[in-house]
């Protein structure tokens, strides 16, 4: 799942290619025979692998420009929650940890980047009927790969028509109510219906959405109108000891309810679960000497 613009993607990645722009044009008459050998066997030398670009490593020449290539993924389609998303977190849900045959369903949250502040909200979304073709990471022989080549581009293109007209994916969604943008949002791996959001405010908050997350998963095959509903929901704790705005969170993976929140002002703030709330340091770490841009918590 990745966002790119305004839309959110979901994609199932199996690289990416550098294409030159444009086509290069042969020239007619005299020695034509020749040219076309010699491009053949120039073609049958590039038939190693593509070149991966490197972002902020590699620079685009004049005339290239970055082409995504779809035979790279099983799956990948975009969709969109309304206002564009700074951030996304995929919740986890007790339909299996191994799931390979499609199709699949996904549950998430995402935080919008509204034009106008009250204009906010956090979506609680389940992304089902997620209709793929399964294919193999790597060929059995280049030789099988290579002879059915021409059978295997006619089927996909006939599959990939059907599952483009026929077979869509079904999005549930629910607003709930944000003040301000939402910088990060993460769910509790312990508890997937407790998220934590960073806002633009500077105000960290812990949510309890089960209720949205019930009601999604109850949802039938066809989207309701409730789903342009922005909900008012009151969140399970504020904190606004922080000096400004950040966008570092994340909650243990080890004790149940821990959290962590760093700012823009270098400064982390510890948090510890407390019967039905939470407990925060209001004396902060402060090893960082600038913003503190993202926090991974081990213990």
């Amino acid at each position: 799942l990745s966002l790119s613009g305004r839309p959110l993607s979901l994609s199932f990645p199996m690289g990416r290619t550098v294409k030159k722009a444009g086509k290069s044009k042969s020239k007619k008459g005299k020695g034509t025979k020749k040219a076309d050998a010699s491009s053949s066997a120039a073609a049958a030398v590039a038939s190693g692998p593509a070149k991966v670009w490197q972002p902020g490593v590699d620079a685009l020449e004049e005339g290239e420009e970055l082409q995504f290539d779809p035979e790279a993924y099983n799956y990948l389609r975009g969709f969109s929650i309304g206002w564009p998303c700074l951030s996304f977190d995929v919740v986890q849900d007790q339909l299996g940890l191994v799931r390979s045959e499609f199709p699949h369903t996904l549950y998430g949250v995402a935080g919008t980047q509204a034009e106008k502040a009250p204009w906010n909200y956090i979506g609680v979304f389940k992304l089902s009927n997620i209709n793929g073709k399964k294919r193999e990471p790597i060929p059995s022989s280049k030789v099988d790969a290579d002879s059915d080549m021409d059978s295997d581009s006619s089927s996909d293109e006939e599959e990939e028509e059907e599952t483009n007209e026929d077979i869509k994916p079904i999005l549930h969604l629910k607003k709930v109510a944000h003040a301000g943008c939402v910088n990060r949002i993460r769910s509790m791996t312990q508890q997937p219906h407790i998220c934590a959001t960073w806002g633009d405010t500077g105000h960290v908050q812990v949510w309890d959405f089960k209720s949205f997350l019930n009601s999604v998963a109850d949802s039938g095959p066809v989207a309701h109108k409730e789903d342009d509903i922005i909900h008012n929901h009151v969140p399970l704790k504020i904190f606004n000891g922080h000096k400004d705005e950040g966008y570092a969170i994340d909650w243990s993976p080890l004790v149940t309810g821990r959290l962590v929140s760093g700012d823009c002002n270098s400064c982390i703030h510890l948090w510890e679960p407390s019967s039905s709330t939470w407990d925060v340091d209001t004396k902060p770490f402060v090893g960082h000497s600038a913003s503190v841009e993202d926090l991974q918590a081990y213990h």
